[in-house]
């Protein structure tokens, strides 16, 4: 990291998305896990006899509640994911609210794709002018997508997010 990444702001942000990521997704699951097999065992297990008897230690409990959690949590993770509305809801959401979406993402496709396609586009068209190819509506077509592209390549926005856009 040189001094002038260091001025900028954007290493704030980024660290704490990186921050965020690991905490939630590491960290607290394995506190929550433990912390759920442990007020588990020790506040119903413990207080309920028949439970104790098949129970008597807290770490045969853990083994079988992982044996039997995990491919629960499987099986539920895939039926969220495969068989049920909820992941293409929010798969929807997302992409709503991605502004990349609605704008080249940097690197190679701003840098050179969508230049290379605006210039395809362009040698197309005038080579169809020429050849006589085009009614007017196709003309209109063109020209309306070479001003989308173009505003595209100078880094502009078609359409709107759902959200606001503050970078």
């Amino acid at each position: 990291m040189n001094l002038r990444n260091l001025a900028s702001p954007i290493w704030i942000y980024r660290g704490w998305y990186y921050f965020r990521q690991g905490y939630s997704t590491y960290l607290t699951f394995l506190l929550g896990y433990v912390s759920t097999l442990v007020t588990v065992y020790y506040l119903a297990v413990q207080n309920m006899p028949p439970l104790l008897s098949i129970f008597p230690r807290f770490v045969p409990f853990a083994i079988l509640a992982t044996v039997l959690g995990v491919p629960l949590a499987v099986v539920i993770g895939w039926m969220h994911m495969k068989r049920s509305r909820l992941f293409s809801s929010e798969q929807d959401v997302s992409v709503e609210a991605n502004p990349y979406n609605y704008k080249l993402t940097p690197g190679i496709m701003k840098e050179a794709w969508a230049p290379t396609m605006l210039m395809q586009l362009k040698l197309l068209h005038k080579l169809s002018e020429t050849k006589g190819l085009l009614t007017d509506s196709e003309k209109a077509e063109v020209a309306e997508l070479e001003r989308k592209m173009a505003t595209l390549v100078e880094g502009g926005y078609l359409g709107s997010p759902k959200r606001a856009l503050n970078f």
